[in-house]
């Protein structure tokens, strides 16, 4: 795969659409403008730590890495983004930015949409629309990364074992005080439909752990067939 640089990004290999849905030429000028999109992530990041706040406060300092999933993520593909325009491409940093961003930027809609009427009770509706446009957001930007990166299957293991031990501290059992999901505005036990508000939180977190690794491992597999094939760069 040709890494490429900002001012000349790496060929756009032939994927089908559902692995890279991104118009070749936005990709391309997203790329050429590297450094503003590192910016804004960064930006997002100190802002979700400040967001996370209280919840810092409330859980053992032993589990912090597990609390801030959001402004991680961010943190993650602006440091992947970053590596790759130095000229120091990083694989992991790249599996884990996507798999990352697909799953926060996706779930967080996902709580927000489902449990709307909790978040707007205490959230005002323009912090509501930000968090969630803002989400929606890390979730496309992720399909930028196809460009930089092959996922090799190293990489993709180390954000399985990650975004794995992630899950089971937010939801299942974590390794001290209480489990580290971001808080959704009603107790774990209140029933929502037919289960508890925990379980259907739970359940769009797994989905979207798995969909994401599943898409990058897919991207791995068509890039090896076609460059097998003599196809793309």
């Amino acid at each position: 795969m040709t890494r490429g640089t900002p001012t000349d990004p790496p060929e756009r290999d032939p994927l089908p659409r559902w692995l890279a849905p991104l118009p070749a030429r936005l990709e391309a000028v997203a790329l050429r403008f590297v450094w503003v999109i590192v910016a804004i992530n960064l930006v997002g990041t100190a802002f979700g730590f400040w967001y996370y706040r209280a919840q810092f406060a409330r859980t053992p300092v032993e589990m912090w890495a597990f609390v801030p999933d959001s402004p991680g993520a961010t943190l993650l593909i602006a440091l992947a983004l970053a590596a790759w325009a130095v000229g120091k491409p990083n694989d992991t940093l790249s599996a884990l930015a996507f798999v990352g961003n697909i799953k926060l930027g996706l779930w967080t809609p996902y709580v927000l949409a489902a449990f709307a009427p909790g978040f707007l009770a205490y959230t005002h509706p323009a912090m509501y629309a930000f968090l969630f446009v803002s989400h929606v957001a890390m979730a496309v930007q992720a399909f930028l990364l196809h460009r930089i990166t092959d996922f090799p299957l190293k990489a993709v293991g180390i954000a399985t074992a990650w975004y794995t031990v992630d899950l089971l501290m937010d939801y299942f059992v974590p390794l001290a005080g209480s489990v580290t999901h971001t808080a959704v505005p009603y107790a774990g036990s209140t029933p929502w439909w037919t289960t508890t508000v925990l379980q259907v939180a739970a359940a769009g977190a797994v989905v979207l752990t798995v969909g994401p690794l599943f898409l990058a491992l897919a991207t791995r597999v068509r890039k090896a067939e076609r460059h097998a094939l003599g196809w793309g760069s």
